[in-house]
C-alpha cells in the first residue's frame, strides 16, 4: 500500500541530479530504495489495481539506471516513473496513463508521445466516419478533469469538411492531459495516490479511445 514520498524522496532526487555519478549513489542507495523506488513500487501496485481485470494492460515502473549505449556521460535517471499501457514494443508510440517524480514535483495523466502516422491517418478516419461519438468523449473528459487535451500540431493541418473536428485534425504528436504538482505536504502522504487514481479512472475513456488504433 502507497502511503506516500518524503522530504528525503526530493533530497535524494536533487542529490543525484547534482552527483550524478556511482560514488555518490552507491553511497546513498539504501536512501533510493526506501524512499523512491519502494513507494513508487506501491504507488504503482495500488493504480493498477482496476486495470487487473483488463485484457492487455501492464504496469511498468522504471528504475533509475540509464541505459550506457544511450545515455554513457550520466549512469542514472534523475527520476523514476509508473506507466500503465498496453503490452507493446515501444510505449512511445502508445497511449499511457503515467505518474512521474523529479526534483521539481510530480507530474501524471495521460499521454502519447510519438504515434504513428498511420494511427494519426486512422484516428482522423475514425473521428470523421463518427464525429458525435469522439466530441461527446473528448468533451465529458474535458469536463470531469477540467482541462484541455492538448497535442503538438501540424504546421499545416490536414484537410477536413467537419469544422467541429478541424483542431482534432491538426494533433500530430504529444497528445496528453496532464497534470503538475510542486512538492508540498499533499505529495508526503497516501492523499497524493487517491488524487491520481482518481485522475486517471477520468481519464480512461480517453486512454481507451486511443488504444482502438493500432498499426
Amino acid at each position: 500500500m502507497f502511503t506516500g514520498f518524503t522530504p528525503e524522496t526530493v533530497d535524494f532526487l536533487w542529490g543525484i541530479r547534482l552527483n550524478n555519478n556511482r560514488d555518490w549513489f552507491l553511497e546513498h542507495k539504501k536512501q533510493y530504495v526506501t524512499t523512491l523506488y519502494e513507494p513508487m513500487k506501491a504507488l504503482g501496485h495500488d493504480l493498477f489495481q482496476p486495470f487487473l481485470e483488463r485484457s492487455g494492460d501492464i504496469c511498468k515502473v522504471s528504475r533509475i539506471y540509464r541505459d550506457a549505449r544511450m545515455h554513457p556521460p550520466e549512469p542514472y535517471k534523475e527520476s523514476l516513473w509508473i506507466c500503465i499501457r498496453q503490452d507493446v514494443e515501444w510505449w512511445g508510440e502508445n497511449p499511457c496513463l503515467y505518474f512521474e517524480i523529479n526534483p521539481e514535483g510530480v507530474d501524471y495523466g495521460f499521454f502519447i508521445w510519438k504515434p504513428r502516422t498511420a494511427v494519426m491517418e486512422d484516428f482522423r478516419r475514425q473521428i470523421s466516419a463518427k464525429p458525435d461519438e469522439f466530441l461527446s468523449m473528448l468533451h465529458s473528459v474535458e469536463r470531469s478533469v477540467g482541462q484541455p487535451v492538448q497535442a503538438e500540431c501540424y504546421k499545416r493541418p490536414k484537410p477536413c469538411e467537419d469544422p467541429r473536428l478541424q483542431p482534432y485534425f491538426a494533433w500530430k504528436a504529444q497528445i496528453g492531459c496532464t497534470r503538475h504538482e510542486d512538492f508540498s505536504e499533499d505529495t508526503f502522504g497516501p492523499a497524493l495516490g487517491e488524487r491520481v487514481a482518481d485522475y486517471f479512472e477520468k481519464l480512461l475513456p480517453l486512454y481507451d479511445y486511443f488504444n482502438r488504433f493500432k498499426v
